[in-house]
């Protein structure tokens, strides 16, 4: 559906999908004629995904915080400093 409202062309969902050009076309036929409830059906998807990773995410929250507290082992600082170049390295990209 990302695709679709993306305006993504048929042959590029294919392409990203793996699948054949008779699939493509009966799924994207399918969503034209009945976009409204295909829509509502998504915003449903989304809102449990979204529900999901909330979930998740408050429940691993005090685990994280005690990993990230964790004081480092002994004879890890070589690999941790090349841990940290890598993650600088990434987020002076962004």
């Amino acid at each position: 559906m990302d695709y679709f409202i993306a305006g993504y062309p048929a042959k590029l969902i294919r392409e990203k999908l793996c699948l054949t050009d008779a699939q493509v076309d009966a799924a994207l036929s399918y969503i034209e004629a009945h976009q409204s409830e295909v829509e509502a059906e998504y915003q449903q998807v989304l809102q449990i995904a979204e529900d999901n990773r909330q979930y998740w995410e408050e429940r691993n929250r005090k685990h994280f915080a005690h990993l990230a507290a964790t004081p480092p082992k002994p004879g890890q600082e070589a690999i941790r400093s090349k841990l940290q170049a890598w993650k600088d390295r990434l987020e002076s990209k962004v």
